[in-house]
């Protein structure tokens, strides 16, 4: 989904699957973050001049064995590429974030990337905008409390969340918690239930 209203650049998130269906929108910057040893996608070429920022990292919330949690380093890279988008023209850029299935590491970027650009604006501005064009986000937990601490608007980031949380539970199917929990993925069911 694109949105035009909230920051001084256009916005998209979306997932790999959905990558052919914004080729032809004049994305300026893309944000590509994809899991360790995932290759260059080909469909990266049909997007013409861009700004792309690649990173590899599991979509994880907790250390697990086998997998790349986000680390601060990403956090900061992503903070540091939205930054970028500040200095082009009000209404010329457009930032294309996506991830796997346009869930949880793109939707949490994407809400940090809106929160340093829009700083002026109450930080749960920025992810109740990242939910409206993605209904469906699940905003990695593990990725906000690092943006958020380094932007000085954790707490209400993650104040917010729940709400975020509960939203996309629409979307998902019953057993989407279970899932969660059994995949790691926890704190973010037990910050949903206010525990």
């Amino acid at each position: 989904m694109l949105s035009t209203q909230y920051a001084p650049f256009r916005i998209t998130v979306c997932g790999i699957e959905e990558l052919p269906d914004h080729c032809r929108v004049g994305v300026s910057h893309m944000l590509s973050i994809m899991d360790p040893g995932r290759s260059k996608l080909p469909i990266f070429n049909g997007y013409g001049e861009h700004v792309r920022l690649d990173l590899r990292f599991d979509d994880v919330v907790e250390p697990v064995p086998g997998k790349q949690p986000p680390q601060p380093a990403h956090v900061r890279q992503i903070l540091d590429f939205g930054r970028s988008l500040t200095a082009e023209p009000p209404g010329k850029a457009h930032l294309l974030v996506h991830c796997h299935m346009g869930v949880s590491r793109s939707t949490a970027a994407m809400a940090l990337i809106l929160a340093q650009a829009r700083s002026d604006r109450p930080a749960a501005e920025a992810l109740a905008e990242v939910a409206r064009i993605r209904p469906q986000a699940w905003p990695n937990l593990r990725i906000l409390e690092m943006g958020g601490e380094m932007l000085g608007c954790r707490d209400e980031l993650l104040a917010a969340l729940p709400a975020i949380y509960q939203r996309a539970t629409a979307h998902w199917p019953a057993d989407w918690l279970d899932y969660l929990k059994k995949n790691h993925r926890g704190r973010e069911v037990r910050l949903l239930e206010g525990g």
